[in-house]
């Protein structure tokens, strides 16, 4: 496996213990709709929210959360629109971002809530 997908899965598995210890439900990681993929998907009592994450190891470029762009957000609200309607949700939703910077002493875990939204 390439070292930055591994980088990746490892704050994927960071982020699902954090909103595991914040409550949260995980209902699906990795959700795949053809090409398209949501990271995380986990439910409270009131949402479904559809988790983007962001790793990396320095903000020397800038925070991750900075490097969700407007086409990976559509393209996860068009996936996250197939997710409900296949696992027939009702609930309402909502779009988070987790950044995490991942170092050998310490993760930073910035969690976005409602970073995006569809624009109808």
């Amino acid at each position: 496996m390439p070292k930055n997908k591994e980088f990746g899965n490892q704050g994927e598995h960071i982020a699902k213990e954090y909103l595991q210890k914040k409550g949260y439900l995980i209902r699906d990681c990795n959700w795949r709709f053809g090409h398209l993929e949501i990271d995380l998907i986990a439910e409270n009592k009131d949402f479904i929210v559809f988790f983007e994450i962001k790793t990396r190891s320095t903000n020397y470029f800038g925070e991750p959360e900075n490097f969700v762009s407007k086409r990976q957000q559509q393209n996860i609200i068009r996936t996250a629109s197939r997710y409900m309607e296949i696992k027939n949700c009702e609930k309402e939703v909502r779009f988070d971002i987790i950044s995490i910077l991942q170092s050998a002493d310490k993760n930073i875990i910035k969690r976005l809530e409602n970073a995006f939204s569809p624009s109808w």
